[in-house]
């Protein structure tokens, strides 16, 4: 690990593919978007209200670790999926919250600051796709929609490894009873990633690791590999929207190498 990045810890990972998560420090962002001790934060995002000088440096030291320019998304807490196959339109400004790609040198990239960032790959077919999967998006599909574009072009879900990336810990995530229904309502056993709270009745807290795997076991995918982080307990490293409000954003990338 430098003090930008993180590479995952993704076992059996394919030689043609390459892989990152980028950490809060290290960059160039001042307060509220620094590093937490007063030095430059590696804020990467343009929507959070940061210094768009301060947003372009660290996007400019962000790729010496990258065969190329990542493609952005305008995420939205949704389920749509981009094919990076397919040109750009609007200088890459997408409303989506996932994308994919079968080229070699495209770079997938989803912003995160709690939401659970999923990189996925499939391990025989040279396809790679990131999703950003908040409880709104994984609730309502978007790692189930991730992979069908994957398939489309010949992957196979026995195939497909997933990385869980830093997100939200199980101890800091608490939910409501209408979170928590909804997932049951799709799987019985998404009661297992709910416990409730000793001292707020109604109030749970959640695992969307644990939701994230479940929706992937569900899907046929048993190579699930994460990181076991927090990001609202873990300041020093990662940016969190729930501990802090006005943030910055780190950025999980994936993408085939030429």
């Amino acid at each position: 690990m430098s003090e930008r990045v993180l590479v995952p810890q993704w076992p059996g990972l394919p030689a043609f593919v390459g892989a990152l998560t980028t950490l809060r420090t290290g960059g160039v962002s001042l307060s509220p978007y620094d590093d937490g001790q007063g030095a430059g934060g590696f804020n990467l995002a343009t929507h959070v209200g940061d210094r768009i000088g301060h947003v372009r440096e660290n996007r400019r030291l962000l790729a010496q670790y990258l065969p190329g320019e990542p493609l952005w998304l305008n995420q939205v807490h949704g389920t749509n999926v981009i094919d990076f196959d397919e040109p750009a339109t609007d200088d890459g400004k997408m409303a989506a919250d996932a994308c994919f790609t079968t080229k070699p040198g495209v770079i997938c990239a989803v912003q995160t600051a709690d939401c659970l960032p999923v990189l996925l790959c499939d391990a025989t077919t040279k396809v790679v796709a990131a999703a950003h999967a908040g409880w709104r998006g994984l609730v309502q599909g978007v790692v189930e929609n991730t992979l069908a574009k994957m398939q489309d072009r010949g992957a196979k879900p026995e195939n497909v490894m997933a990385w869980l990336g830093p997100a939200i810990g199980p101890e800091q995530f608490e939910v409501g009873d209408e979170v928590k229904d909804l997932f049951v309502a799709h799987d019985a056993s998404a009661c297992s990633a709910f416990l409730a709270s000793k001292h707020r009745p109604g109030k749970f807290l959640a695992d969307i690791y644990r939701l994230a795997e479940l929706r992937l076991l569900r899907a046929g995918v048993g190579r699930i590999a994460r990181e076991n982080c927090c990001t609202v307990s873990q300041p020093d490293q990662f940016y969190s929207y729930r501990r802090d409000g006005v943030t910055g954003r780190m950025a999980s990338l994936i993408w085939i190498k030429g």
